[in-house]
């Protein structure tokens, strides 16, 4: 028999005790399982949230739990699903009573039914959340491993307790976990359970958008979000969530011109924006902001491979996407649009720097120059060391010419010097087209920098331009 370990170092929130303390009280054995003992083993830092399994009621263990916090904290009842949480401590504790699952082929929802802690650790998705340390004040620490989760801790695996066939064909949304984890911990899918997932890749369809969008988003939080994309593609999921970024996969040939393999150099991207920023929309435009180029791709004699208007074209595909997946539609989206719209300006400007063209990116862009220019920047993969240093010195001189129109200029979030009620009030005129046909005149103006952005300047170009336009100057309003 093998030696039991103890982890009572593990349990030094009071917390536990509180449980130990609540579970003694109702004689139920309770434990606590899955990530907290996990990631406590991997010593992968803070705690935000904790699984508690009781061999009884969980819902009436966290009641007890609640009873015994000097705060009293409310307990949330999911009575369908026989779980409770509560917050205390900025942290999340879920209670479930140990339980046996079984499923229909048409939903991944379980018929649940009470079991024993080793009925429950069965029904868990990989052998690394069955991990499970006791919480009785005779075991205190003790650690429950019965599928060897600390061995495939140990190396860097991930596979299921049971049959992975049957595991992801029950509840197909594994398949997606397992491949984020495996992206988080930078850990290798079993070879068994990588073939049961591409044989079981159809079963995503029965998982709902938001489900799947949750783990996407999840593994493009990760240090480097291509190796789970890299998964997904290689068993076949992505076609079915992401078609868009797998169409973009391979390299055509003709008369000896390729082109490269934009699917690749897009993972390359997001990798190298995660280096510079968390933003999750931004990660998003950097996988997205080249979809537009399976679509528009075309071979000519002269010139050979081109994907012209393919950033347009891209960013109403963003569109189409989100709404598919159900993801938001909101400035969110917007965002990921404009990004992918905008993806190529900068690098179109960077070998010739005006001041022109400069202010209209700064315009076009206003508070998103910066997250922007990040993305430019991470769309660099060439791997000619000159040509790298060269992109990187002609983006350093954009940045420079940036800050210092913008310095100079004020375009960001550019507002007209003259409004409309003034050119209404100048010339004594209704709301109509010359307003409008003024204004733009204005803006070109400064954007071309043939007047500062100064309010007698715009002001007197009002003037001018209303004369041509057979306006009457109102008597008094001539300054």
């Amino acid at each position: 028999m093998s030696e039991i370990k103890n982890y009572k170092e593990a349990l030094t929130l009071p917390i536990f005790s509180i449980i130990s303390k609540a579970a003694a009280n109702l004689n139920v054995e309770c434990y606590v399982i899955g990530g907290f003992v996990r990631d406590y083993l991997l010593q992968r830092g803070i705690v935000k949230d904790i699984d508690i399994v009781a061999v009884g009621s969980g819902i009436e263990l966290a009641k007890e739990v609640s009873r015994l916090l000097p705060d009293k904290p409310k307990v949330q009842v999911f009575k369908t699903y026989g779980t409770a949480m509560l917050r205390t401590e900025a942290i999340e504790i879920e209670f479930v009573g140990a339980r046996k699952e079984s499923y229909q082929r048409h939903s991944r929802n379980p018929i649940v039914e009470d079991g024993t802690l080793e009925d429950d650790q069965n029904r868990r998705d990989f052998n690394i959340n069955t991990l499970a340390l006791n919480l009785s004040e005779k075991h205190f620490g003790n650690l429950l491993d019965p599928f060897g989760g600390l061995d495939d801790l140990t190396t860097k695996t991930i596979q299921t307790p049971l049959d992975p066939d049957i595991t992801y064909s029950d509840d197909p949304l594994r398949m997606m976990r397992a491949i984020r984890f495996a992206s988080q911990l930078n850990f290798n899918i079993e070879e068994k359970s990588l073939a049961a997932i591409t044989k079981n890749k159809d079963r995503i369809k029965i998982i709902t958008k938001e489900r799947i969008v949750e783990e996407l988003n999840k593994i493009l939080h990760c240090n480097v979000p291509s190796y789970g994309f890299k998964l997904l593609e290689k068993t076949g999921l992505l076609e079915y969530i992401l078609p868009e970024i797998t169409a973009l996969k391979g390299i055509d040939e003709v008369e000896g011109q390729r082109h490269k393999d934009n699917f690749y150099h897009s993972l390359e991207v997001v990798d190298n924006i995660c280096q510079h920023t968390d933003d999750l929309w931004l990660r998003w435009a950097a996988l997205l902001h080249d979809i537009g180029k399976a679509p528009t791709k075309k071979f000519h004699k002269k010139i050979g491979w081109t994907f012209h208007g393919h950033e347009f074209v891209g960013s109403k595909m963003v569109y189409k996407l989100f709404k598919r997946l159900k993801m938001p539609l909101n400035d969110k989206m917007k965002f990921v649009q404009k990004m992918v719209l905008m993806s190529s300006r900068p690098i179109v400007i960077a070998s010739d720097v005006t001041d022109s063209a400069v202010r209209r990116l700064v315009f076009d862009a206003g508070d998103h120059i910066e997250q922007l220019m990040t993305l430019c920047e991470a769309d660099i993969t060439t791997k000619n060391p000159k040509r790298f240093k060269k992109y990187h010195n002609n983006f350093k001189i954009v940045r420079h010419k940036i800050e210092e129109v913008e310095e100079r200029d004020r375009i960001r979030n550019f507002q007209p010097p003259v409004s409309g009620e003034e050119i209404m009030n100048t010339f004594d005129i209704k709301p109509s087209k010359e307003i409008g046909i003024i204004k733009e005149a204005i803006k070109e103006a400064i954007l071309e920098g043939e007047i500062p952005n100064e309010h007698q300047a715009a002001f007197d170009l009002m003037l001018k331009k209303g004369e041509e336009l057979g306006l009457v100057v109102a008597e008094g309003k001539r300054k």
